[in-house]
């Protein structure tokens, strides 16, 4: 891909891409010590060691929240890293207050309350996911080749904290005492999220608003990228796609313990393969787009979402479930990272950080808010001992329409749009 001569930088120093790296560890840590086993602590019932919600409420708390904090995102994190202040400020502040609601909501029984304080944490936590993807942008002199392994470390933060909390905390015999223990994932996201402040405070790269740009209001410039046939194409296609990922995420750790048997112990290393197989795609995903651009990165990512739901709702077999797992490496690798690599060479230099919020409304907040809605019905459609084959199918549909749309009308060449709204192409 041939890039303006005021984009090229020099090397990356090794300092800048190690504070980088251990800035996605610790950035997917926070997230992943908790998200995988919420849903079973949320809906278990009191008895058996649970807060006793709803599969309906639980779906209004992981999706509605999560969903609010993107819609919020443009007008924190996109205009105070493009307009008013470092990113790495504004990422530290942010992980700071989201650390102190998170250990608040370790606390909390109620539904109301627990949604309320999900809600303030999404407001805090979900810009930070593109300001971090907007910080490594900055200060990467090749990003399309330099991103991916610097966010590899993200997932492996995640393995590392998912599965150490699950294999080290949740060994109780007593099954109830287990699944209380799970609450304990809030308190450790809330001091990790704290600590982790005080890291990008101290030790990541200085990134300066570019405040003599042309727009007052960055993300208003970011929107208009949407003009592009590339990114309204792609807008388009990761909602649902964002949908069915979101949703996975509600009933995977469900589906594992109650459908295929597996202990909850070992749930963090058995969700933990769909990781280590996303370290592996992150890795190649510059080859893939320099082999097979990035409207084939996107397609294997779609098809390797219907393969997977197609396996789930065919059998409970562990050893089959546990192998379509390594599918997830593709699916987020290829949909996800290769989503956000096309955003950030598209978009002109001086709106990055908010066309990736604007970016992240669609696949963190929209696509949530599709999310509860989608859960809710799904939950009347397929009541009972056939829920999951029922949903699991309905998930593979859904991947397939979004494997079509993406095979018809995305674009084989890409164009970068410049401050005047008109684009220029570049190769694939």
């Amino acid at each position: 891909m041939s890039i303006a001569q005021s984009d090229q930088k020099a090397s990356t120093p090794w300092s800048v891409l190690g504070s980088l790296g251990v800035m996605m560890f610790l950035q997917y840590a926070v997230w992943g010590v908790w998200l995988p086993v919420l849903p079973n602590y949320l809906t278990a019932p009191v008895e058996a060691g649970g807060l006793g919600f709803s599969t309906a409420q639980m779906g209004w708390i992981l999706g509605l929240a999560g969903s609010l904090g993107a819609i919020f995102a443009p007008f924190i994190a996109g205009q105070l890293a493009d307009r008013v202040m470092n990113a790495e400020r504004a990422l530290a502040g942010l992980l700071a207050i989201g650390g102190a609601i998170k250990i608040a909501t370790a606390y909390t029984t109620s539904f109301p309350v627990f949604l309320v304080l999900s809600i303030c944490y999404s407001i805090c936590y979900m810009p930070t996911l593109s300001l971090t993807n907007s910080i490594c942008f900055q200060n990467l002199s090749d990003s399309r080749r330099q991103f991916p392994p610097v966010r590899m470390l993200g997932t492996l933060g995640w393995i590392v904290a998912s599965s150490l909390f699950t294999v080290l905390w949740l060994k109780s015999s007593d099954a109830a005492e287990s699944t209380r223990r799970i609450g304990d994932a809030l308190l450790v996201s809330g001091g990790l999220a704290i600590a982790y402040a005080i890291y990008a405070f101290i030790f990541l790269p200085k990134t300066p608003p570019r405040r003599g740009a042309m727009e007052k209001l960055a993300f208003a410039k970011a929107f208009g990228l949407l003009r592009g046939r590339g990114m309204f194409v792609l807008s388009i296609v990761a909602l649902p796609i964002a949908m069915v990922h979101q949703v996975y995420f509600f009933h995977i750790a469900p589906f594992l313990e109650r459908a295929v048997k597996i202990d909850q112990q070992w749930l963090g290393p058995a969700l933990s393969i769909g990781q280590w197989s996303e370290i592996v795609f992150l890795t190649l995903l510059a080859l893939f787009i320099k082999r097979i651009g990035f409207k084939g990165v996107l397609l294997l990512g779609c098809a390797a979402y219907v393969a997977r739901f197609a396996i789930f709702a065919s059998t409970t077999d562990v050893n089959a479930v546990l192998a379509a797992q390594v599918l997830h490496g593709l699916c987020y690798g290829c949909f996800f990272a290769g989503a956000f690599l096309f955003v950030e060479h598209v978009a002109p230099p001086d709106v990055r950080h908010s066309a990736q919020t604007v970016f992240g409304i669609v696949i963190l907040g929209l696509g949530p808010v599709l999310a509860g809605l989608y859960n809710e019905i799904l939950t009347k459609q397929f009541p009972g001992e056939g829920f999951f084959a029922g949903f699991w199918t309905t998930q593979a549909v859904i991947a397939a329409i979004a494997f079509l749309i993406v095979l018809v009308a995305f674009p084989l060449s890409i164009k970068r749009q410049n401050a005047g709204g008109e684009s220029s192409s570049m190769n694939a």
